[in-house]
């Protein structure tokens, strides 16, 4: 492939310094596609409730037990709240809310597993009793053990050590994965990407590579997720971060191509947004619901569900 090839699927047309999208780039990126654009995905059965992701894509809550979780609306310092929470979310229309015990920011503190699990099996029992469907985000061994134990339905992994073990877990508990691309030990231990190349095909190889382990030891139920909120060194610039999270949410359905849906966790631009950030995930979901995105992770579920019913209204 020609670097100038390269560079055209990397990002959209730039108009002088200024980042535009364009229909041109959209018409461009369906005609190099277009087998990918038609491709199905498997529709999975999580927690005994069908998800038809070929026809209509599904929302993620989200739920953080960290005080170093920087989106204050979702933080909950209590099993109380979190379960509290938990309810608002799924009656807002979300149909997983995913918990973390451990924020992904950089600078934020590490919580052994003792610690994480301390937070989230009261969680997971109350919203389990509440018939909510749970999702926990980690990268440790222990604490998915424990969580998938107490009725976790999900498993969000941020990790690529000891996926083996993760996986066989997950199998023998029927849990779905949401299997984070990653490039470092964990979502806690990222260095730089390869900006130069197509993002798409180094996730597709690392997709595969991860999807058959998982079949070689039982686990047939993925999602793959991008993971474009996770803080890589080279991406503190926020022209380079948000041209990079455009440009794979239009890519999206290339993924698809691999026969399992896609999980996007909405980013923020809070350069571009200032005291409008909550407004930002609606905007990253129209872009994500152009690229074919199954499933919504979001701090805002009233929005996201806002803005997927008026585009299926089109």
């Amino acid at each position: 492939m020609s670097k100038g090839h390269t560079q055209e699927l990397i990002s959209p047309k730039l108009d002088g310094k200024r980042l535009m999208l364009e229909m041109e780039y959209l018409a461009g990126l369906f005609e190099r596609h277009r087998a990918a654009a038609q491709a199905t995905v498997k529709e999975l059965a999580i927690g005994g409730r069908h998800f038809p992701f070929n026809s209509r894509p599904a929302i993620m809550g989200v739920i953080n037990l960290s005080p170093d979780s920087w989106y204050r609306e979702s933080m909950c310092l209590t099993a109380e709240m979190a379960e509290r929470r938990g309810r608002v979310l799924s009656a807002q229309g979300a149909e997983i809310v995913d918990i973390g015990a451990e924020s992904t920011l950089a600078h934020a503190a590490r919580v052994e597993d003792e610690g994480q699990t301390r937070s989230l099996l009261p969680v997971i029992r109350a919203l389990k009793k509440a018939a909510i469907l749970v999702s926990v985000e980690t990268y440790s061994i222990a604490v998915a053990r424990a969580c998938l134990e107490a009725g976790a339905d999900v498993l969000n992994l941020t990790g690529t050590e000891g996926s083996e073990e993760l996986f066989r877990v997950a199998a023998s508990h029927g849990a779905a994965v949401i299997l984070c691309y990653v490039q470092g030990a964990n979502v806690r231990e990222v260095g730089d990407l390869d900006l130069s190349v197509d993002p798409i095909s180094d996730m597709k190889d690392y997709f595969e590579r991860q999807i058959e382990i998982g079949a070689r030891l039982g686990l047939d139920k993925f999602i793959l997720d991008p993971g474009l909120g996770f803080y890589y060194r080279n991406l503190q610039d926020s022209a380079t971060r948000v041209r990079r999270q455009m440009t794979v949410f239009l890519n999206t359905f290339r993924l698809r191509a691999l026969g399992f849906p896609v999980c996007h966790a909405l980013p923020h631009a809070f350069e571009h947004f200032g005291e409008e950030v909550r407004c930002a995930e609606p905007f990253f979901a129209v872009l994500g619901a152009l690229g074919k995105t199954d499933l919504f992770r979001t701090h805002e579920v009233p929005r996201i569900r806002a803005v997927l019913e008026t585009l299926r209204s089109f």
